[in-house]
């Protein structure tokens, strides 16, 4: 329905807008002192209790979701947890900005991983995705300076697995709603970070506020991201909802350079209007089927029946 595609875009783009804050306020609770393992082990078990917390109190029937669709989210968020230790390690040592053009390059991950499930992309999605390559290239030419290549290496790892939790996802959301794929999506995440806030090395809870604004901040976008994420994936599918997310890189951008002084050369300006081509031509690509293709890698995540008298609507 073009409702629920509208829907899925708007969730989408917002949910870029609020992705592409999270490495500012990373970068920034990082530059007041903050390790990168804590700063992503602090942010992702507060926005999992916040997000936990209000489905207990308000929406409690969203905790239902069957084994395999568990399994499922619990095994995208263990992707995804690990995936974001690599993303803040390398915030560690690369700029906010130079760091979000690397891992904008995970929508080709997410082509590959959703080709594998037996779900190929559109000719004008890979028009897109063309288009990207050569924007991401122009985005990372910062002049004279140089790029720490060991943060290189941790953001595309990063991003790599960030783009494989998607279609593991987008599986689930066949069946479950977003909330309920959010927060145990978020649980298993925060399973795997929090033992970095105790037994990795330099690792000291910060004290001052003034390092606790930018990564409340950081917890409130990561929460907010997650949940329009979801919603994106479940109405456009992983790979629109990962070339929209393409959008964030602009965000970052903006702000790195007003609240942390980063300046973008004449040719990141250009691959900036490839980029923005690239997301323009969402209004004519077409979404995919809403069902997974039979015989895909991940197929089994599908639950073969689910009940229409189940509280919520799972396809909405």
């Amino acid at each position: 329905m073009a409702t629920l595609r509208t829907k899925g875009i708007t969730a989408a783009l917002t949910s870029a807008v609020f992705l592409g804050m999270a490495p500012v306020f990373g970068r920034r609770a990082i530059l007041l002192g903050a390790a990168p393992l804590t700063v992503v082990a602090i942010r992702t078990v507060l926005a999992a209790l916040f997000l936990l917390s209000l489905i207990i109190i308000f929406r409690r029937q969203y905790l239902y979701i069957y084994p395999a669709g568990l399994l499922g989210c619990l095994l995208a968020g263990a992707i995804n947890g690990l995936g974001s230790l690599f993303y803040y390690s390398a915030l560690g040592r690369i700029e906010a900005g130079v760091g979000q053009l690397l891992y904008s390059l995970y929508p080709l991950f997410v082509a590959l991983w959703l080709f594998l499930d037996k779900q190929p992309p559109s000719r004008l999605t890979v028009i897109r995705l063309g288009l990207t390559i050569p924007a991401v290239y122009l985005l990372t030419q910062t002049g004279a300076k140089a790029i720490d290549p060991i943060g290189v290496i941790q953001m595309l790892i990063g991003a790599a697995l960030y783009a494989l939790h998607l279609p593991i996802n987008q599986r689930v959301l066949y069946d479950m709603p977003a909330p309920t794929v959010t927060v145990y999506t978020l649980l298993a995440m925060s399973v795997v970070v929090l033992p970095t806030l105790f037994f990795a090395p330099n690792n000291v809870i910060p004290t001052e506020m003034i390092v606790w604004w930018p990564m409340l901040g950081l917890t409130f976008v990561t929460f907010l991201s997650r949940l329009t994420l979801f919603l994106g994936v479940k109405h456009i599918g992983g790979m629109q909802t990962a070339i929209l997310g393409l959008s964030e890189v602009l965000i970052t951008i903006t702000l790195a350079q007003v609240w942390l002084g980063e300046q973008m050369s004449l040719w990141q300006w250009f691959g900036t209007i490839l980029l923005c081509l690239s997301l323009a031509l969402v209004g004519v690509d077409k979404s995919p089927p809403k069902k997974g293709s039979p015989g895909g890698w991940l197929s089994w995540l599908s639950h073969p029946t689910i009940s229409s008298e189940l509280p919520w609507n799972p396809h909405e």
